[in-house]
């Protein structure tokens, strides 16, 4: 929009909604800033020329004031005042125009070429740069309305949850039933026939990788490579532009619909939106990072700086800085925009990258934390899905098992112990054996159920389900580090041959181990999250790093899905989601069930024995069993009715070799019915109670009773 050439009205506005919001007849601007000196609002037309309005009314830090007339669609961005002074933690540079943090919408992407440092490149930071630098995206005024009429969050209880973690653009960027212009996008993904793929695999919950905007990295542009991931926010309420259709048309305010529109999609076909969201750290970087926003708006307020040294910022994250969530102002931001995600955007759930590093107090990780206590209290974050990933990289990050009530996280000591018991790595029974039945060694203690372990065996950080059964070692050399970056342990095993063969052999081996991952995974009591692709068989060509490959490396391929895989999976999911005994919600108890001759669970040796305390402590055990009782759920249902259902028998064997395995005689049950056979898709069995049955060499059975 052009500006209006007859003089601003002004007003004084209020201090309260923080950011830019349009009332239908103007709009109020608010920006907090409790160190600065001086603000000024800077508008911009569409050709770029600005118009300066000085922000002079200032109520408990917040800077505000309101401009009649003013529409959605004008751009914005701030110059604020104050002393340069890094040493003390003070970068205020007014030649930098400013991102608003509360921002809506962006105008686009950032601009290196025009500027982004408050200090004189060349030297070092404590120089100030004295030439305009306006490379930072100016936010955007947008109408909030939209009509969300008809939708309802799915609401899935946790324990009834299957998690699909995917990447907007990876997922849809070469469907061939995508519209081309709408691939990569929000709305590609809100595509009937992504939309009608996701609901016939029988997910109930995508998991977004971030969708804030985000920055591309000056060294990976170097490179002609991007933040394809996107943990490095830029800003905390706009969804990515670059993920936009609308954007792409020209119009950025179309990016908030767009996602809307996705979300009111998603829902209809009853599948739940879950963001992952990175609140550890900003896109700024350390002291030699680029000023974009919080750290010119008001840097000790945002960023954690270590004491006596100011000049510099504690980085539990890697990436430079780390959030100051111990100042009421950076906990209210955070807090405001994971509010206005669920109440304007209508999200679900939001999985925390580096959860720890919200945690931290001082220099430890603290349970009862300011922001876990106050989303505890909070009327409308305390309903929605709460996912930790429960690590950071600073001292005593790693806290799988230590967040509180309320809250699940991933769980990667499941990945780990399931990817080495299936390897062939002995003396795992009773490791395998907690991960079986929701990990009750790290949650049952501290009052939490099974679904607080969201159980994984991949996720985007690492190899994909493919790549695990295909490759030794990672194959990075696309980074453009070296194969210097990425994980080194990554219990994979590519059964003879790196990467690709023609080997029938292998290619069974290979073929069986999906399966029986999957299967574990789909098994276990917790919450299952799928990588997405995993189910066809998306390779990365032995890429375990690939947050900067914007391409092929990452994208589905759609034209090579594994559709016996792929068939595979949507049966184990069907199966999961038929069966409560298959996502109790509640732990196993151990003790006899009332007038039967069996307990809720019972674990079993391959004679037909049941396991012994030697058995578990033996280093050569490879194989067990596993008794469900359908009748020992001790829950009721959404009807108040007592659960019941079948008897299941889990047979798993590592073991190189073929095994002999005697089913159960007892339960009632005169025979057991196969419905899983990871070595043999189309088997079927049934097998005589007391009998035997043969498991073949690392593999996987299901049965059911036969009464």
């Amino acid at each position: 929009m052009t500006l209006t050439k007859t003089p601003l009205k002004v007003r004084l506005g209020q201090p309260y909604p923080l950011g830019a919001r349009y009332d239908g007849k103007g709009v109020n601007f608010a920006l907090y800033s409790e160190n600065a000196k001086g603000v000024e609002l800077c508008l911009f037309d569409e050709t770029g020329v600005e118009t300066r309005v000085p922000v002079r009314e200032q109520t408990a830090f917040v800077w505000h004031l309101y401009i009649d007339g003013l529409k959605p669609g004008q751009m914005y961005g701030y110059r604020v005042h104050g002393e340069y002074a890094p040493e003390r933690g003070l970068r205020f540079n007014p030649n930098v125009v400013l991102l608003d943090p509360y921002a809506r919408a962006l105008s686009g992407t950032e601009q290196f070429d025009a500027g982004v440092f408050a200090y004189k490149m060349g030297k070092d930071d404590l120089t100030m740069e004295t030439n305009d630098q306006r490379g930072a995206p100016l936010g955007v005024v947008i109408d909030d309305r939209f009509d969300w009429s008809g939708d309802h969050s799915p609401n899935v209880p946790f324990h009834k949850s299957v998690i699909y973690e995917a990447h907007v653009k990876g997922l849809t960027m070469t469907h061939p039933e995508v519209p081309e212009e709408l691939r990569g996008t929000y709305a590609g993904l809100a595509h009937p026939a992504v939309v009608s793929y996701l609901k016939d695999l029988g997910i109930t919950a995508i998991e977004l990788m971030p969708v804030h905007a985000h920055l591309d990295d000056p060294f990976l542009l170097h490179k002609n490579l991007t933040n394809y991931w996107g943990y490095s926010t830029l800003n905390f309420f706009s969804p990515e532009v670059r993920y936009s259709a609308a954007f792409r048309a020209g119009d950025p305010v179309g990016a908030v619909t767009e996602f809307k529109e996705m979300v009111k999609a998603l829902h209809a076909a009853g599948i739940e939106v879950i963001l992952d969201v990175v609140y550890n750290h900003t896109a700024e970087g350390n002291h030699m990072g680029p000023t974009l926003s919080f750290k010119g708006i008001d840097n000790p307020t945002y960023y954690r700086l270590v004491a006596g040294d100011q000049r510099h910022y504690f980085d539990y994250t890697g990436t430079g800085n780390s959030l100051n969530v111990r100042h009421p102002q950076t906990l209210q931001l955070i807090m405001d925009s994971l509010r206005y995600w669920v109440t304007e955007m209508h999200v679900d759930g939001f999985r925390f990258d580096l959860a720890s590093t919200l945690a931290r107090g001082l220099h430890e990780v603290e349970q009862l934390s300011s922001f876990f206590t106050i989303i505890h209290q909070d009327p409308t974050l305390s309903h929605v899905k709460l996912i930790a990933e429960p690590w950071d990289v600073g001292e005593g990050g790693y806290q799988v098992g230590n967040f509180p009530v309320k809250w699940a996280e991933w769980n990667g000591i499941y990945r780990d112990d399931m990817r080495a018991f299936w390897k062939g790595e002995g003396g795992l029974a009773s490791e395998i054996g907690y991960r079986l039945t929701g990990s009750s060694d790290l949650y049952k203690d501290d009052g939490r159920k099974p679904w607080a372990s969201i159980n994984f065996v991949t996720a985007h950080d690492g190899f994909t389900l493919r790549d695990t059964v295909s490759y030794n070692d990672k194959h990075n050399e696309a980074n453009g580090e070296n194969n210097q970056d990425g994980h080194n342990h990554n219990l994979s095993w590519n059964f003879g041959a790196e990467g690709p063969t023609t080997d029938p052999d292998i290619e069974a081996l290979r073929s069986r181990q999906q399966r029986n991952l999957l299967a574990t995974l789909f098994l276990s009591q917790g919450v299952p999250m799928l990588l997405g692709g995993d189910e066809m068989g998306r390779t990365q060509h032995g890429n375990n790093n690939a947050y900067c490959q914007d391409n092929e490396i990452s994208w589905y391929d759609w034209s090579s899905v594994d559709e016996k895989l792929l068939e595979f999976t949507r049966r184990l999911i069907h199966l999961r989601q038929s069966h409560p005994a298959l996502h109790r919600r509640k732990f196993f108890s151990g003790r006899p069930i009332r007038g039967t001759d069996i307990r809720d669970i019972m674990w079993l040796r391959h004679d037909g024995a049941e396991m012994t305390d030697e058995d578990w402590q033996n280093p050569g055990t490879q194989s067990l069993g596993v008794f469900l009782a359908g009748n020992g759920i001790a829950d009721v249902g959404e009807d108040g009715q007592p659960l019941q259902d079948d008897h299941f028998l889990l047979l798993l064997s590592a073991s190189s070799e073929n095994l002999p395995f005697t089913v159960p005689d007892f339960g009632g049950c005169t025979a057991w019915e196969l419905l899983l056979d990871t070595s043999n898709d189309e088997a079927q069995e049934v097998v005589a109670a007391g009998t035997e049955t043969q498991l073949i060499n690392r593999s996987l059975k299901l049965y059911r009773c036969v009464r």
